[in-house]
């Protein structure tokens, strides 16, 4: 039988699945149950050592001969620190090595509390990797612990080797035994490069070949990519491709960009036929909160990760495979070891979202956007400030021709402006940023820059604070609290873009909007940058994007 730590029991589990099967155990009370687990199956086979500072270098004895990372286990306290030139060793040496320490829970860390330290990073440089796992409570724990340790494990031998570190809090009761099998983990493997001569890049296309529901997912990024056209139909067909505006030109074909506002509209008896069964991504950020919930619940039987940087990144908690190589080359790479079949899941995918109309809202921030986007000269760059602004445009369709940016690595309302600001001032295209208020009054100091230029053109939706803040599902402003939580103001940009030079221009209402938008868009060049400050009513536009999405619901 095994402890009942759910921590304990993925350590276990992953150790066995990586292949780590050869522990050096060190005595200790606070380790007891994870020493317990691992002596008593059959698949580990255990030392005990007793000194930590000998063990140490015993473990990396085991390590030499034949190849294969060992691991070695203590107690809290001072046992850990005892490990420490034996890590350094490793470390300088290259050899892959686990050290795994059990310690108190984290609440009790200098509180006098016996044989405790902070022991979470102790080895800093010394080691590749640090974790420490968290105690498992719920679902997520579990999730967070299993990628942590798998995190851990990939990276002892990721661009060189070396040991890694995980730190394993283990609350009382220790000594209950009451498990009789580990559970089933899911284990995260690393590709690093694929070429036709490795056996394992065969699986691979065995395994995606297999699947009939594969979806690719594009995240943001700011290039374009021109497929060749013997690529371009073959891997097309094959793959449902969903990206947002910020993905650019990064797709072989035309992608669905609508799928936000599909999801939300889509029944319950469809669900099951829109999942994927296969999950490829690449690129950054995505925005869509949606999507992310939906392949949550939803989980593919596998993602895998395409990224030039190999690191693990679980956004949709399903992660099974990462793929160390430009995404651009391993789609081509693949394109014609895919199966010569057609599937119908693709198709699935792209019909149901022509069904979803494009909005048309009355006067309003959303209005505005729309109005923006279907006005841009054909060839400019957007520039779409976080929150609001760059969830809006995702409702309208934008040509191939038109740059989108947006500052998705934090997704903060700080430093829209100047970004875009800096990015125009090294441009030779219009460039057009669309904005909120608390995004452009937070950064105002953009426009106090002698390197503004004409080529700039700002669109100010100013509707008098956060208007996100009063669509969010769940959230009740009707006390007090709204005027700290939206940022309720009575702030104009006009004299301040006055007198940085701008031409002002200012809508509040369908007529004006239409006729300064005329003037906003015009692709000939102007003497000066361009200020358009549309007000609205934030109310009006939370009440008309909740029934615009009501509709959806209704169809």
């Amino acid at each position: 039988m095994y402890t009942d730590k759910k921590n304990i029991l993925q350590l276990v589990a992953l150790l066995q699945a990586h292949g780590i099967t050869k522990i050096v155990l060190c005595p200790g009370s606070r380790n007891i149950p994870i020493v317990h687990t691992l002596s008593n199956h059959p698949d580990f086979t255990c030392y005990a050592v007793t000194d930590e500072r000998s063990a140490g270098y015993f473990a990396i004895g085991l390590t030499l001969n034949g190849g294969k990372p060992a691991a070695i286990c203590c107690t809290s306290g001072t046992a850990l620190l005892n490990l420490h030139p034996a890590v350094a060793e490793a470390f300088y040496q290259n050899v892959p090595l686990v050290v795994i320490s059990a310690d108190r829970p984290a609440a009790w860390i200098g509180q006098m509390d016996g044989q405790t330290l902070p022991q979470p990073g102790v080895f800093q440089s010394l080691v590749k990797k640090s974790v420490n796992l968290p105690e498992i409570h719920t679902d997520e724990d579990e999730w967070y612990c299993n990628r942590l340790i798998n995190e851990a494990l990939l990276e002892m031998n990721h661009h060189g080797k070396g040991p890694v570190h995980i730190n394993v809090p283990i609350s009382e009761p220790l000594f209950q035994f009451t498990t009789d099998a580990l559970p089933e983990v899911r284990v995260i493997t690393r590709y690093q490069g694929l070429n036709v001569y490795d056996r394992d890049y065969n699986d691979l296309i065995d395994r995606m070949n297999k699947y009939q529901k594969r979806m690719i997912i594009v995240g943001q990024m700011n290039l374009i990519y021109l497929f060749e056209k013997r690529h371009t139909k073959l891997l097309y067909k094959h793959f449902a491709w969903l990206t947002e505006h910020i993905g650019n030109q990064t797709v072989p074909g035309i992608p669905v960009k609508n799928f936000d506002a599909a999801l939300y509209a889509m029944p319950e008896e469809k669900i099951d036929r829109m999942s994927p069964e296969l999950l490829i991504t690449y690129g950054g950020h995505v925005v869509s909160k949606r999507l992310k919930k939906f392949l949550r619940r939803h989980p593919p039987k596998e993602h895998w990760h395409v990224s030039p940087d190999g690191e693990v990144v679980d956004l949709y908690g399903s992660l099974t495979t990462v793929i160390e190589m430009d995404p651009f080359e391993f789609l081509e790479k693949i394109a014609s070891l895919l199966d010569n079949r057609t599937p119908e899941y693709p198709r699935v995918w792209e019909n149901y979202c022509k069904i979803i109309p494009e909005p048309e809202f009355a006067y309003s921030e959303m209005a505005a956007v729309g109005a923006l986007i279907k006005s841009l000269p054909e060839s400019c760059a957007l520039h779409l400030a976080n929150s609001s602004v760059v969830r809006y445009a995702q409702l309208y369709a934008i040509p191939s021709t038109i740059e989108v940016c947006c500052n998705r690595g934090t997704s903060g309302i700080e430093g829209s402006l100047s970004t875009a600001v800096g990015y125009a001032a090294a441009s030779d295209k219009l460039n057009f940023i669309a904005i909120g208020d608390l995004s452009f009054f937070y950064d105002m100091n953009a426009l106090w820059n002698v390197n503004v230029r004409p080529n700039l053109r700002i669109l100010l939706l100013n509707n008098g604070g956060g208007e996100i803040f009063h669509t969010l599902p769940g959230l009740d402003m009707s006390g007090t609290s709204h005027k700290f939580i939206a940022a309720v103001h009575k702030t104009s940009a006009k004299g301040w873009a006055e007198e940085q030079g701008f031409l002002y221009l200012q809508a509040e209402n369908d007529e004006e909007l239409a006729e300064t938008m005329q003037i906003f868009t015009q692709p000939e060049a102007k003497e000066r940058p361009v200020l358009l400050e549309v007000f609205t009513n934030k109310n009006k536009d939370a009440r008309m994007l909740k029934n615009y999405y009501y509709q959806l619901k209704q169809k």
